[in-house]
């Protein structure tokens, strides 16, 4: 019988069809070393091994059968410069199950230029982002959060457990974290073309066909779906919109901003709690009541695919009454069907068919209620057309209900006040309930 292995270092294949018989020379108790050499990356090496017996398809007679590998060691070829020591914020780790890489705030200072405002990638609910370079030259984003964060220690330790909880081609990566006194960071993989707000709303150079546009709307869905019902924890995220999707060097996107996100049990119906995300996409149950699910993420969702399929946001007080409100504005071009007349019109070439399809799923995403939104999952299905996508039939009522008869209050800016008066809502949701939310 033969001995053969096949093995795999970081990805790349280093030995085929390897027979420790022949190369010991026979059957015998002598070792067979074998040295590659590799760089690491991410502060993770990973390692295939494949061993299979062939000649025969039987156990054979007695005899010496000796393990093919009975020891992996690892060195470095180098004298490392930077001893670590270990503090009490190690502490925080334990317990975990992915524990993330540990920075140092030194580290992380040299990276940024100390967080020099010309590398200042943006500014989110939570602190600033800068882009960094570390000492094995890999680029990097750097969320440091802000002193003034009411997030505390625990709950920062709880976000990086869950964000490393979480691994999918459609969320950004989390490189590792840092925590040092009051100074708390968070690094993550840097996504060369920004984010989609900036692509698609002409701020960067970026085209964004219509191909392009549906395969984000595709990846934007999977990610949510795997947040939603793959992940090990479900994770809602709360604040789902164009400039919380980043785009890589191919255009892929990935959903980022794990800040705002939290755990919760499957077991519960719903969480009740403060709002955090954006008006504009913010589902009416959690926005008038702060009443979340995952169905709050699918609002969300439905918004940004209208905005794919129009390139511009949701609300632009600079466009006139019947435009201004992209929601608004799809149901009446849906009930007329004149869907095709959303598409933007920078868009030389579309597939009518996938626009008509996004469009119509976005309309299922926005209903009122919870029950006839689709899951994440039902929304892929739909997308690929792997099944039919049900017809909409209503528009919902906090649409029908809502009255914009005072243009000049009405507010579109995000994270602003709803300002705008109700009659004769079919919503279940009251009007009273919407005037002291606004107000």
């Amino acid at each position: 019988m033969l001995h053969f292995s096949t093995n795999w270092l970081q990805g790349r294949l280093v030995l085929r069809d390897f027979d420790i018989r022949e190369e010991a020379g026979g059957v015998s108790f002598r070792a067979v070393q074998k040295t590659f050499q590799l760089q690491v990356f991410e502060n993770f090496m990973e390692i295939h091994f494949f061993w299979a017996g062939k000649g025969t398809c039987c156990i054979p007679s007695h005899g010496i059968y000796g393990p093919t590998i009975s020891a992996i060691s690892v060195a470095p070829n180098f004298e490392p410069t930077v001893k670590k020591e270990k503090t009490n914020e190690d502490k925080e780790f334990l317990g975990m199950d992915a524990r993330p890489y540990t920075f140092t705030y030194a580290e992380l200072r040299s990276a940024t230029n100390d967080f020099n405002c010309d590398n200042k990638l943006g500014e989110g609910g939570f602190g600033s982002v800068y882009k960094g370079t570390l000492s094995d030259e890999r680029i990097v984003a750097v969320k440091k959060l802000s002193v003034s964060s009411s997030q505390g220690k625990s709950q920062f330790v709880a976000e990086i457990a869950a964000i490393s909880a979480v691994q999918h081609r459609n969320l950004v990566k989390l490189y590792g974290c840092c925590i040092d006194g009051d100074n708390r960071l968070l690094v993550y993989e840097y996504l060369e073309n920004r984010s989609l707000d900036k692509a698609l709303f002409g701020k960067t150079g970026v085209y964004l066909d219509w191909p392009t546009r549906f395969d984000v709307c595709l990846g934007v869905a999977r990610g949510l779906a795997y947040l939603h019902e793959d992940s090990r924890v479900k994770i809602v995220h709360r604040d789902v919109k164009t400039s919380n999707i980043l785009l890589d060097s191919e255009l892929n996107p990935k959903l980022s901003d794990f800040g705002l996100a939290k755990l919760y049990d499957e077991k519960m119906t719903h969480i009740s709690t403060h709002v955090a995300g954006t008006f504009g996409y913010l589902a009416p149950e959690y926005a008038m009541r702060g009443h979340l699910t995952e169905k709050a993420d699918v609002f969300s969702f439905g918004v940004v695919a209208l905005e794919m399929v129009r390139g511009r946001a949701n609300c632009d007080s600079n466009l006139g009454e019947e435009e201004k409100f992209l929601l608004e504005w799809t149901w009446n071009l849906h009930e007329s069907n004149q869907q095709i007349e959303l598409v933007d019109k920078d868009l030389q070439e579309f597939d009518e068919v996938e626009v008509k399809r996004v469009i119509g799923v976005a309309l299922m995403c926005t209903q009122t209620s919870l029950g006839l939104r689709p899951s994440m999952s039902r929304v892929v299905a739909m997308l690929s057309g792997d099944v039919e996508l049900a017809t909409v039939m209503s528009k919902p009522g906090y649409l029908t209900g809502w009255s914009f008869n005072d243009t000049s209050k009405a507010v579109c800016n995000v994270d602003s006040k709803i300002d705008a008066s109700i009659s004769g809502s079919t919503d279940p949701y009251t009007p009273q309930e919407y005037r002291s939310r606004a107000n």
